[in-house]
């Protein structure tokens, strides 16, 4: 049967075209797939650690898209996952996680970016000086341990330089469990924080220059983690940390150091969440009316009659928060 060239010309004639190959929709199931944990990531390498301990370095399946793997995810891998030297595996999966520290992007656009997933405790490491401590930062924390669901920890560090009085009794009426280590993070207060520590997938958060890799090289000798100085101008630390890792403690648990932070965007996180890392206001807000906003000219808001000086300082932080949202 001549085929239809759509003109009457005999000189026209037409290729007959290639059938091409029926898509599928099946995708590899990766019944080979082996499970692993996400202890570091670098410039698109992504380093785990397998069941029985072996290291091994991998890259990410394309179909998993920019950004999906991040420390403290427990993965699915592929390929060579001997850990032998110029090996590669592949992550293929990514299982679901318990929790996600999330930052929201300071821009405000409503980005979010997850730092750490899978760890169930924050340590909120804060200098008591060099640098100076600050409570919006340590808030801002808190709100951000209680949204995701860890329970946190305040470590005070640096101890020998200035006394912890004052901000453990800021923080103290909210039951958090407080740390107190000296500059060179000493034996000093290191047996109960390790104690707190074991069992626990834990992250380090905080400024540059407190001491968290300091803290972290004490606790695992092994992590040989890059310290800094504290600008004495600006009494801001310098970045030593460039990217989240996970260690291993002795006795079991891991600990994630990660970048020091100048801010903490917390766009993402509602403000009833928010108030849940005031435990200390909470009840006083109970006699606020329904639906009150718990800002400054808000009608009959209940947090407007303080009067104790520790708990005003408190509401200004939690309405900043509020503001900045």
């Amino acid at each position: 049967m001549k085929r239809d060239t759509g003109t009457d010309d005999p000189r026209v004639r037409v290729r007959p075209g290639k059938a091409s190959r029926p898509r599928t929709k099946i995708r590899p199931s990766f019944k080979e797939a082996v499970p692993a944990r996400v202890v570091g990531v670098d410039r698109g390498r992504y380093h785990l650690r397998m069941e029985d301990g072996t290291q091994v370095t991998a890259v990410k399946a394309r179909e998993l898209g920019r950004g999906s793997v991040v420390v403290g995810d427990r993965v699915k891998v592929t390929g060579d996952v001997s850990g032998q030297k110029d090996t590669l595996a592949r992550v293929v999966r990514v299982l679901d996680r318990t929790t996600e520290l999330r930052r929201s992007t300071e821009e405000g656009d409503g980005r979010e970016r997850v730092i750490v997933s899978n760890v169930d405790q924050m340590a909120i490491v804060t200098a008591l000086a060099q640098p100076e401590p600050r409570t919006g930062m340590i808030d801002r924390c808190l709100v951000a341990a209680y949204d995701s669901g860890m329970k946190p920890l305040l470590v005070l560090t640096k101890a020998d330089l200035a006394a912890p009085t004052d901000l453990v009794s800021y923080y103290d009426p909210l039951g958090v469990s407080w740390f107190v280590t000296e500059a060179q993070a000493s034996e000093r207060g290191l047996d109960q924080l390790l104690e707190a520590l074991t069992g626990h997938n834990t992250v380090l958060v905080g400024h540059s220059g407190v001491g968290k890799s300091t803290l972290l090289n004490v606790l695992i000798p092994d992590a040989d983690r890059a310290t800094g100085h504290v600008n004495e101008v600006t009494g801001k630390g310098r970045h030593t940390s460039t990217s989240a890792v996970a260690f291993s403690l002795p006795e079991g648990g891991t600990v994630v150091d990660t970048p020091g932070v100048r801010s903490f965007g917390l766009s993402h996180v509602t403000s009833d969440n928010i108030l849940r890392a005031f435990g200390d206001l909470a009840e006083v807000a109970e006699g606020c009316p329904r639906g009150c906003p718990h800002e400054a000219d808000s009608l009959d808001c209940a947090l407007s009659e303080v009067t104790d000086e520790r708990l005003v300082a408190r509401v200004a932080s939690f309405r900043r928060l509020l503001s900045t949202r």
